[in-house]
């Protein structure tokens, strides 16, 4: 059967390579620049062990420099799929929501439809151009003119004029033989409540027209020259070809110049768009005057992974950041995120760069800020958390957030960036200045080693050592809940004798929700001061397993010695107990040779960690010197010349 004209177009421009491939094959990370969409993988079709399978995702092509196989994602599903092209079409066409037109025996008609809308809307576009150079539009001249838009950029976004007239584009139209039903179904004209004739949709306004992908006309928006006008900015209405929640403005440019290695940047209206072009921000793209949807959303990580929301610094601009972010936290995957630039106060993107030129937008630009740093404000900003209940309402909000983050490792980055920043906004004084290390994690600030060990009870044998060793398994866990499964029975045979050691231990192995949630679980549970109390102890802070928090399989480690200590303490008193009980009935070499072997058991485990293997040898004064070192010095004296050199 045959396509529709633009099908395949409209198809491939929906799809990602790097995704259809991406089922199939394994990116070498080292090799791949994803945000340029410049992607390396071992070749699916021959056996190779090193990465010569490349793809464009900017031109929609794979090649491999080994076997030569070539395509795009048609080719590559007909390949790996063994089907054929038509086949392969459904595939990708029910991938991303396209109909089938043997599913629809009307789809030629509507094609036919289609282009005919796309020659009208061309036919208006030409009227508007030609009416801008006309005395009726000397206005719209001079405004373009004032917001310093040249003859350059006026012909490089086809900027036109809808002139003040009830039917002056429709007489146009008709004239040239277009019916009065396509000029109404292109949006161009309304039709009278009155039961007069249809009027013009645009008059008195300057004309931005939209263009689809394909560079196809599918719509206008204009901007009211009347400031009394009841609405500054109007768009097409819903038509056939134009839906203004699915199309990006300058699309098709900022795809081509983000492929080309810019930042995409989110304007929020035309003239901030064109006014970023002509300072050299060619990727730039606008949400046609409305707040972001989730499709425009999907096309904007389809042109960049990273895209940069630029928005004007008041009040509206504040919460179209907000309900962006809000759209976006569902939607987070890997390497698919948002960063926001946000306007000086009372300032578009168009006013920075008049006040500042390109250097200070690029500033701005480069200090975008993550997503989740607006997160934290738009829930602290302005509040105050001087009372527990203030408290936990903010970690209720920030847990429901995170709950909407569907990736779990995302979450779980998410969690701990709030983490630190709710640490830093109750505790900031928690902690001496010389602190450093295990911030990183959870915002506590442990101070170093050797200035704690003075004063460590684990140095100083103010407390028991096993108990000390708990307070460091507890507060571990705490900070890394990942190391949990992993060291849950050995902490379900633990005996703890501090209540609050016993009530952590049962909250631990109870909890089983999102690892990111465990801290702010457990301030609700025990209270901060408790856990500050806990993660606050000198021997604590300078535990490694604590310090270290952020490296799971070394927190691993550390406990699984910890618990070995513990349990080997607790066998040799029970060993020496049970000697003590039967000094009656064993001989004197007997009950030595029990407590010694207990003994040297324990000192095995407890030092097991430190123990020393370096190899030594006895220099002729007595003392000992690495064997590696005094080898390396022995080499370095063969070599040395002493003889005198021979001078002229």
């Amino acid at each position: 059967m045959s396509l529709p004209p633009g099908f395949l177009d409209e198809l491939r421009s929906r799809a990602s390579i790097s995704q259809v491939v991406g089922r199939k094959v394994m990116w070498d990370t080292r090799k791949s620049n994803q945000g340029k969409g410049d992607m390396w993988a071992p070749c699916p079709f021959h056996q190779e062990k090193t990465a010569s399978f490349h793809v464009d995702d900017q031109k929609g092509y794979y090649y491999c420099f080994g076997c030569q196989a070539k395509g795009d994602a048609l080719g590559f599903i007909k390949e790996t799929e063994n089907v054929s092209f038509m086949e392969a079409v459904e595939i990708l066409a029910g991938e991303v929501g396209m109909t089938m037109p043997e599913r629809d025996p009307q789809a030629r008609q509507k094609a036919d439809r289609r282009t005919q809308l796309a020659e009208v809307m061309e036919q208006a576009l030409q009227f508007f151009r030609l009416q801008l150079n006309t005395s009726a539009g000397a206005d719209a001249r001079a405004y373009l003119k004032a917001r310093a838009l040249s003859q350059l950029a006026l012909g490089r976004f086809e900027i036109g004029y809808a002139p003040d007239s009830w039917q002056g584009l429709l007489d146009h139209l008709t004239g040239k033989g277009v019916s009065e039903e396509l000029i109404l179904a292109a949006g161009l004209a309304k039709t009278s409540n009155k039961g007069k004739r249809p009027y013009d949709t645009f008059r008195n306004r300057i004309i931005f027209p939209i263009r689809d992908p394909q560079k196809r006309c599918i719509g206008f928006g204009g901007r009211a020259m009347d400031p009394n006008d009841s609405a500054k900015y109007l768009n097409s209405p819903e038509t056939e070809l134009f839906d203004k929640g699915r199309s990006l403005y300058n699309h098709a440019p900022a795809r081509e110049a983000s492929g080309k290695g810019q930042s995409l940047i989110v304007a929020e209206g035309y003239m901030d768009v064109i006014a970023l072009a002509e300072a050299g921000f060619n990727a730039s793209v606008a949400p046609l005057g409305t707040a972001i949807t989730q499709t425009q959303l999907q096309l904007i990580w389809r042109i960049c992974d990273e895209p940069i929301i630029a928005l004007d610094g008041d009040t509206a601009g504040i919460r179209a950041a907000q309900r962006v972010m809000d759209l976006a936290l569902p939607l987070l995957e890997a390497g698919k995120s948002l960063r926001f630039a946000v306007m000086p106060d009372g300032q578009d993107p168009d006013d920075l760069l008049r006040a500042g030129g390109p250097s200070a937008m690029k500033a701005l630009l480069d200090a975008a800020r993550p997503m989740v740093d607006l997160l934290w404000e738009r829930e602290t900003y302005g509040k105050n958390f001087d009372s527990p209940e203030r408290k936990a309402a903010l970690d209720k909000a920030l847990r429901e957030k995170l709950k909407l983050i569907q990736d779990p490792s995302i979450r779980g980055h998410y969690g701990q960036a709030i983490k630190d920043k709710r640490w830093q906004l109750f505790r900031p004084k928690a902690a001496p200045k010389s602190a450093r290390g295990f911030a990183a994690k959870t915002g506590y600030q442990p101070v170093t080693p050797q200035a704690s060990t003075r004063v460590s009870a684990l140095a100083n044998g103010s407390e028991p050592s096993h108990i000390l060793r708990q307070s460091v398994i507890l507060a571990s866990l705490l900070n890394c809940p990942q190391a949990l499964p992993s060291v849950e029975a050995a902490l379900e045979d633990l005996q703890f004798e501090k209540p609050l050691h016993r009530d952590l231990q049962q909250f631990l192995l109870q909890f089983s929700g999102s690892p990111e949630l465990l801290w702010l679980e457990a301030e609700q549970v025990f209270g901060p001061p408790e856990l500050e109390n806990l993660m606050q102890l000198p021997h604590v802070r300078i535990a490694p397993s604590v310090r270290n928090g952020s490296d799971v399989s070394f927190v691993i480690a550390c406990l699984q010695q910890e618990f070995a200590q513990i349990f080997a303490i607790d066998a040799h008193g029970r060993e020496v107990a049970e000697a003590v009980l039967d000094v009656s009935d064993v001989d004197d070499e007997g009950l030595t040779w029990r407590i010694s072997e207990s003994a040297k058991h324990l000192q095995a485990t407890t030092q097991g960690a430190q123990e020393d293997d370096t190899e030594y040898k006895t220099a002729k004064n007595g003392l000992k010197v690495k064997l590696e070192e005094q080898n390396t010095l022995d080499d370095l004296l063969q070599h040395i010349n002493y003889s005198k050199p021979n001078r002229p």
